[in-house]
């Protein structure tokens, strides 16, 4: 029998009222602001009284690096949060949003899949309740006063050559990487060379996602660097006088958003930076409230654990006094075959010794999240492909490796598919066994942050940065910017900055293309390699499938 696709799975879901959802984590009806029957967002006042209240056991999913072949990090996440609920457990789960530029490229969207589903989908996958519109507007108006200031005379004396805010729209674009704006005359401003980024890799983005609440999340938009004056001091969004406005922007948006999974587990969903290019994390916000509300919160970071695990736990822990008890990285038989060196046509035949050349990954991941002293355990997401041996081969492989590897059927079978893992989790947070630490200190000098997550998470010989990088961090230092954590932007297909270099790769080295000061985030961004902050579309889009059926439902989307 064929199984209906996950779109099919989701619009056939039996959703409780979203205030029925609450309930199940004590949150009163009144402080619930709904957008329509299903979703809601959980409003400050009751956030805010929330404080002081016990926390229970943050536990992670990540994963190997992602190929074509597939790994399943948000249904496994998903699976999780509905299978501890299954065996008694009180769970929620903590996800990101949905960036609109993958969901009309060729990554589809974010709310798992199968029978371990986040829904309304496709409301999640599209607008949702406009967190990211109201991102994309509160970066441009900055980018506005900024041309704005000028252009009434320039009382601060920004140097229109040193202009480092850009402006974002959430759609991959690669057309407007680089513009110039103010062409036409006198009218239109000063003529200057700008550009845009996706709305997941803007700063507005990662301020949101790190604030604590209204007042830091001001304070943060006031921090922003936007530009240098002829003498290179900054010039901040403050100093325009814009992080009052850009707050009433964002204050409905700061608000976590509550939906459901199709078993009804309590969903957190909230923000949207990648990982590849972003700290990847979904707000400290939400996981706060969650961590106040559930015993066990299962929440996700972004591609490998190479990118979103380093970054959740050097960014979002470190700044946000998070303690993760356990680590689950999913990998699946079909992704280690390919890490192994089988081509996406030849993977449904069985090949041992492919997974096993594949499992170089998976052990370089298992190793680097141990490093950080966190209990870890291996997911193998099951595919109708999957043979005996293959499976027999990774549990083998996790187990030389001191981890155990557990089979999950829960794309498939739900809850009833992950009860394995959620036993094994659950014992793992209980025992509190972990001893989590970040990799590096805050007062080691940025380039040596920078150069330690490329040499012990990448395993790279060497950082390889140029004398105006290098000049430019020791310039923030100076400033007083030297206790920030790094954000590594580089591919998420590799350990290293070439993506068709699978498996486990030693002895390359990670250039430095471009630095990047985000003083309001908290951190500073190393772009590494080829990575672009705004995507561009494959050759033939998503787009080109998405329409509206007869009967009006979206098809194609997912």
């Amino acid at each position: 029998m064929t199984m209906p696709s996950d779109i099919e799975i989701a619009r056939a879901a039996a959703k409780l009222p979203i205030q029925e959802i609450g309930a199940k984590l004590d949150i009163p009806a009144e402080h619930l602001l709904p957008y329509g029957h299903d979703k809601a967002k959980v409003a400050q006042p009751f956030i805010a009284g929330l404080e002081g209240r016990a926390q229970g056991k943050l536990i992670l999913v990540t994963a190997i690096n992602p190929t074509p072949a597939g790994e399943g990090k948000t249904t496994t996440t998903v699976g999780l949060g509905d299978g501890l609920n299954r065996i008694g457990r009180r769970a929620a789960v903590c996800i990101r949003e949905a960036s609109l530029g993958p969901c009309f490229g060729m990554k589809g969207g974010a709310a798992g899949g199968g029978r371990a589903q986040v829904v309304p989908m496709e409301d999640m996958n599209l607008h949702f309740t406009g967190d990211f519109h109201a991102i994309t507007s509160a970066h441009n108006l900055l980018a506005a006063m900024i041309d704005n200031h000028i252009y009434w005379g320039n009382a601060l004396g920004i140097d229109e050559r040193r202009i480092v805010w850009r402006r974002v729209m959430d759609m991959n674009d690669r057309a407007l990487r680089d513009a110039v704006v103010g062409l036409g005359g006198v009218a239109n401003g000063f003529s200057r060379q700008t550009g845009f980024d996706i709305t997941v890799a803007s700063e507005v983005m990662a301020i949101l996602c790190l604030a604590e609440d209204l007042e830091d999340l001001q304070r943060r938009l006031g921090a922003i660097i936007v530009a240098y004056r002829r003498d290179r001091t900054p010039v901040f969004a403050r100093d325009l006088s814009a992080d009052g406005a850009m707050t009433v922007l964002l204050r409905d948006a700061m608000q976590p958003n509550l939906v459901q999974t199709l078993e009804h587990t309590p969903a957190f969903v909230h923000g949207g930076p990648f990982a590849n290019i972003a700290h990847g994390c979904n707000s400290v916000i939400a996981t706060r409230t969650a961590l106040r509300l559930a015993d066990y919160v299962v929440t996700e970071a972004g591609f490998g654990a190479d990118l979103g695990a380093e970054k959740f736990f050097d960014i979002k822990c470190r700044k946000a006094g998070l303690r993760p008890s356990v680590a689950v990285i999913v990998a699946t038989v079909r992704a280690l075959k390919m890490n192994g060196g089988v081509e996406r046509a030849d993977l449904g035949a069985e090949d041992v010794a492919a997974v096993e050349r594949g499992c170089a990954n998976l052990g370089r991941h298992i190793e680097n999240v141990k490093g950080f002293g966190v209990p870890v355990v291996v997911a193998i997401n099951h595919f109708a492909g999957d043979t005996e041996a293959e499976i027999a081969a990774v549990q083998a492989y996790v187990a030389a490796q001191g981890a155990e590897a557990i089979l999950c059927r829960h794309w498939a079978e739900g809850s009833a598919g992950i009860e394995d893992l959620a036993r094994r989790v659950a014992d793992l947070a209980d025992a509190d066994t972990g001893n989590f630490a970040p990799l590096y200190p805050d007062d080691m000098p940025l380039f040596q942050k920078a150069e330690t997550v490329a040499q012990r998470i990448y395993r790279a010989d060497e950082l390889l940065a140029d004398k105006k990088v290098r000049d430019q961090l020791r310039q923030w230092e100076d400033a007083g910017y030297g206790d920030l954590p790094v954000c590594m932007a580089k591919t998420q297909y590799s350990f290293s900055t070439d993506p068709a270099l699978r498996g486990a790769p030693t002895g390359h080295g990670v250039p430095v293309r471009e630095v990047r000061l985000a003083a309001g985030a908290g951190f500073v961004v190393v772009i590494c390699g080829e990575i672009m902050t705004m995507p561009g579309l494959p050759r033939v889009p998503a787009a080109e499938s998405i329409r509206l059926d007869r009967t009006g439902e979206v098809e194609g989307l997912f």
